[in-house]
C-alpha cells in the first residue's frame, strides 16, 4: 500500500515539474518533448544538478550564475556538456540553438592578478543563431541575427551585422548567408 502511494506522489511531483518547465520555456515549449522536460526536471529538482537554473538543462552541463542569463526561447544548456558562465551576463534572444560541448564564458581573469575577474559587457546572441558543437564564445561578444558559428570556432570579437557564417580560431566571416527562413507560417 505504501509503495503505491509513493509511486502516485512521485508521478504527481514529476508531472508538476514538467508543467513548471513547460511554462519556463512556454514560447517554444513544443520544441521539447514532455519526456525530456520530465527527465531534466527530475535530475534538476530531485538530484540537485543545476538546481538553481530555472529552465531545463542537461545533467552534464554546467551553468554558473543562471540568474544573470536570459535563456531566450530554446533553453540553452539542454545539449550535453555545455558550459555557460553568466557572471557578467548572457542574453539569448529568440530561437538560439546551442550544440553540445559549447562554452559561453562572460567573465575573464585579470591579466595581472589571476585571482581577480574583470567586468565586461554581457554576451548578446540575437535571434535565430546557431552555435555549433565545441564552439567557444568569449566575454563581451555580440552576435547579430542569424549568425551561424561553425563547430570548434573560438569567437573573440563581435559580429553584429548578422546573416553570416563564422568559423575558425579566432572566428572570422566565412560567407554571407540569406535571411532566416524558419518560423514562418505554413502556406503563407
Amino acid at each position: 500500500m505504501a509503495v503505491k502511494m509513493i509511486r502516485k506522489i512521485y508521478v504527481a511531483f514529476s508531472l508538476a515539474l514538467a508543467f513548471i518547465f513547460y511554462f519556463n520555456c512556454r514560447k517554444n515549449a513544443s520544441l521539447f518533448s514532455p519526456l525530456i522536460l520530465l527527465k531534466r526536471g527530475v535530475v534538476q529538482r530531485i538530484f540537485g544538478v543545476n538546481r538553481a537554473t530555472a529552465w531545463p538543462v542537461h545533467h552534464s552541463s554546467v551553468i554558473h550564475a543562471s540568474s544573470k542569463i536570459n535563456p531566450g526561447t530554446r533553453c540553452p544548456g539542454l545539449s550535453p556538456y555545455c558550459y555557460l558562465d553568466g557572471r557578467n551576463g548572457i542574453v539569448f534572444k529568440k530561437n538560439v540553438w546551442v550544440g553540445p560541448r559549447v562554452s559561453i564564458i562572460s567573465r575573464n581573469h585579470d591579466l595581472c592578478d589571476y585571482s581577480q575577474y574583470t567586468s565586461a559587457k554581457p554576451i548578446v546572441i540575437e535571434d535565430n543563431c546557431w552555435i555549433g558543437a565545441n564552439a567557444i564564445i568569449l566575454p563581451s561578444v555580440e552576435l547579430g541575427a542569424h549568425t551561424i558559428v561553425a563547430a570548434g570556432s573560438v569567437v573573440t570579437k563581435s559580429f553584429p551585422d548578422g546573416n553570416i557564417l563564422i568559423a575558425g580560431n579566432p572566428a572570422r566571416i566565412i560567407k554571407e548567408i540569406g535571411e532566416y527562413e524558419g518560423n514562418k507560417p505554413v502556406g503563407g
